[in-house]
């Protein structure tokens, strides 16, 4: 699922994107045309060959995807931080109103848990049903990601350990606009539930006839305790700072277009965040064993998010490739959100023809992408050499939007190559770590001789001087007695 989303007006203005991102737009499809894509104004999508003059430049180009794309709405989100920083609800609802169009007053902002069930019950059994499954199996999913505190004693007697504790509140950002995210949710709410989390609120821009439904069931599903009606930069600051009716946050996790992710760069460090959020994506890998029909709807299933998401499919095979954009001028034209579509395809799909499977899994290797298919005969003899993606979805009967809804793994997933070094949202997202040290004053005599040399090392006396004084007990004073440590293993937090 795409970790930044267009949707509802979440700062200044209502553009899809920042002059920076179209900029990276225009550099890329310009490589695409140097690269002997000159047809791309009359096909649906651009086809490139990796020997072609000009392939280097354009893969180059997409590597840096997720580069100057919040640049220019910093100063924008800034002053809407700032402006709910000092003004709480007030400066909320100002800004509400201001951006999103809806008034909003503070005894309205809170959706409790009660409009939640209530919500649940107007749903068709068969939505309730979904969202249960869908609930279960991400639940299911997640519990293997559970971690234990531990303790045990060195050679040398000291007690050390780990604590595993769960964060106390957190925030989830929901966005809102032309599409609907309850799975977004689920996939943010459930983690931090298996983790432990004490409370858990959510935040999704309003809208002016109230929350849709199935937005509100979700939280229900998810054992959400309450949602606010606020979104956009001035919703992460309400989370960071706090006001009068939204408490202040240990975390904010959750995508959002580029205000929210720009606004969540800028407050890390005073609250934590998951990552910064990018355009979605997805690269498919294909053999000539792959349907063209199904490659086209998996393009299209990231494409029809906007006109930022990417897909690119890499196939060895010239007739694919061909049968593929075939297939996507069939599709679109079936597509409600075939505009939006048909704009992502134009400025940032791809068919990439290579020279075999090997070569397209070293393409995205240095991509890097959101969301990897493997859609190829053998798909478990590639995945041992994928070493960046967020998540990888193997054979034909695994597509991308399986993962999205209810396969179980989150959703919310690094994107702009950064899946180089970040990982998918998970437990482990919602949970701290603390060491536990505790030495016996026959352990410190032993190795404080050594500290105090690696302390003067570095200059700092204090430091050794706090242990040496330790080793020759005060004149009269009685020896100490060590107290009894009773050992926990495995326990879980």
């Amino acid at each position: 699922m795409p970790v930044a989303r267009t949707g509802r007006v979440a700062g200044p203005g209502t553009a899809t994107r920042s002059r920076a991102a179209a900029g990276v737009a225009e550099r890329v499809a310009s490589a695409a045309s140097a690269a002997g894509q000159s047809r791309v104004g009359r096909v649906i999508v651009r086809t490139l060959r990796t020997g072609a003059p000009g392939f280097e430049h354009w893969l180059a180009r997409l590597e840096d995807r997720g580069e100057e794309q919040a640049g220019s709405v910093e100063g924008a989100v800034r002053a809407i931080l700032d402006q709910v920083r000092r003004g709480g609800d007030r400066a909320l609802r100002a800004c509400t109103r201001r951006l999103d169009g809806v008034d909003v007053p503070p005894r309205a902002l809170a959706v409790d848990r009660g409009a939640m069930e209530a919500a649940f019950a107007t749903l068709p059994r068969v939505q309730r049903a979904a969202l249960r499954l869908a609930a279960r199996r991400i639940r299911d999913y997640h519990r293997h990601q559970l971690e234990t505190s531990f303790r045990f004693r060195d050679r040398v007697g000291v007690v050390l350990g780990q604590e595993i504790r769960p964060l106390r509140r957190v925030g989830l950002y929901v966005p809102g606009g032309a599409a609907l995210y309850p799975s977004s949710v689920l996939m943010n709410a459930i983690p931090a539930r298996v983790a432990g989390v004490a409370e858990v609120v959510a935040v999704t821009p309003p809208h002016p006839g109230g929350e849709p439904a199935a937005l509100l069931a979700a939280g229900f599903v998810a054992n959400v305790d309450t949602i606010f009606r606020a979104g956009g930069a001035q919703a992460i600051a309400a989370l960071t700072w706090g006001t009068a009716t939204v408490a202040r946050v240990d975390k904010i996790v959750g995508p959002g277009n580029r205000y929210v992710a720009t606004a969540k760069k800028l407050v890390a460090g005073r609250v934590g965040i998951d990552m910064i959020a990018g355009p979605s994506e997805v690269v498919v890998i294909a053999d000539a064993s792959a349907r063209a029909d199904l490659i086209a709807a998996d393009l299209l299933a990231q494409a029809e998010h906007g006109p930022d998401s990417t897909a690119i499919c890499l196939t060895p095979s010239v007739r694919l490739a061909a049968a593929v954009e075939r297939a996507l001028a069939v599709q679109l034209a079936e597509l409600p959100r075939a505009a939006l579509a048909r704009r992502s395809l134009r400025d940032h799909g791809t068919l990439v023809v290579t020279r075999d499977v090997a070569e397209a899994v070293e393409i995205a290797n240095r991509l890097a992408p959101e969301h990897l298919e493997l859609a190829v005969a053998e798909p478990r003899r590639w995945l041992a050499q994928i070493r960046a993606a967020g998540a990888v979805f193997l054979g034909h009967a695994s597509p991308e939007a399986f993962g999205d809804y209810l396969a179980g793994p989150n959703h919310v997933l690094p994107t702009g190559g950064t899946a180089r070094f970040a990982s998918p949202l998970g437990v482990y997202d919602f949970l701290k770590r603390t060491s536990v040290i505790e030495a016996s004053p026959a352990a410190l005599r032993r190795l404080g001789p050594t500290v105090a040399t690696l302390a003067a090392m570095e200059g700092l006396d204090a430091h050794g001087r706090a242990v040496t004084r330790r080793l020759t007990p005060p004149a009269g004073a009685a020896p100490a007695t060590p107290p009894r440590v009773r050992l926990r293993r495995n326990r879980r937090s």
